[in-house]
């Protein structure tokens, strides 16, 4: 269980770290969540240097070269702002492992205290902006997937629920196993394609016999799973990270 964390007042200014797939695959889904924050009246900061959180590296088990990459992570934050990260995946990576990473290192009291800095992007608009959203969208039936990292890494599953729950239009369905991974899980998704092609078909599956139009999430590796599966399948329902829908619905 992940204990409970003591929420912070809203600050005047935060960091935003962007995270791989966001630069490389969804930058819309960055300066979406970019505006959302912005539009609550924070300022971002978005540090030009950041690359990679080393996650890949970590769960191949090669930690001395994640450490390498997550080091060149920990000077990027210095002034003591909360880190936003539009990922539950590379969040739970800076906030649970990055302490274990250096642990008994010269940079763990470092990585402890970027740690206890670091909120998912829509844990952060729950629970510190405690953000009122209003719905311009069409009326629309939507599934929301909670990566494997934000539910049990990070303990955000209710708080996309919480946001699309905000949108008058929105009806959310639940789909079976909501729980269940969707197949990507990184590396593995490369290591066993066979496993991972399997649960993903499961997962499309799932969202389609929910009645779902669309679905979203806050994970970008998942999205790119789930979408690419249902797109590859020639089938209707596409999937967007809750970044860019929760910007459009509500602009």
């Amino acid at each position: 269980m992940t204990p409970l964390k003591q929420y912070p007042p809203r600050p005047d200014k935060v960091y935003f770290y962007g995270t791989c797939l966001i630069d490389l695959f969804y930058p819309g889904a960055g300066l979406d969540g970019i505006r959302l924050l912005e539009r609550e009246g924070i300022e971002v900061v978005f540090p030009d240097d950041q690359t990679c959180c080393g996650q890949p590296a970590y769960t191949s088990g090669y930690h001395d070269e994640a450490r390498a990459v997550a080091a060149a992570q920990l000077d990027l934050f210095p002034e003591p702002w909360p880190v936003i990260v539009p990922s539950g995946s590379c969040g739970g990576m800076m906030r649970t492992h990055y302490p274990q990473l250096f642990a008994g290192t010269g940079r763990e009291a470092q990585a402890r205290e970027l740690a206890g800095r670091i909120f998912e992007l829509t844990e952060f608009l729950v629970h510190v902006c405690h953000v009122t959203l209003t719905d311009r969208g069409e009326p629309q039936r939507v599934a929301m997937h909670t990566s494997c990292s934000a539910r049990r890494e990070m303990g955000v599953a209710d708080t996309g629920p919480a946001l699309l729950g905000q949108l008058e239009h929105v009806e959310l369905v639940e789909q079976a196993r909501a729980a269940e991974c969707c197949g990507f899980g990184g590396t593995f998704a490369v290591r066993h394609p066979e496993v991972s092609g399997a649960m993903v078909d499961d997962k499309t599956r799932a969202i389609e016999e929910a009645g779902a139009e669309h679905f979203v999430t806050s994970d970008c590796g998942c999205l790119m799973n789930i979408d690419g599966h249902l797109e590859q399948q020639q089938r209707p329902v596409r999937g967007e990270h809750i970044a860019s829908y929760l910007w459009r619905r509500t602009s």
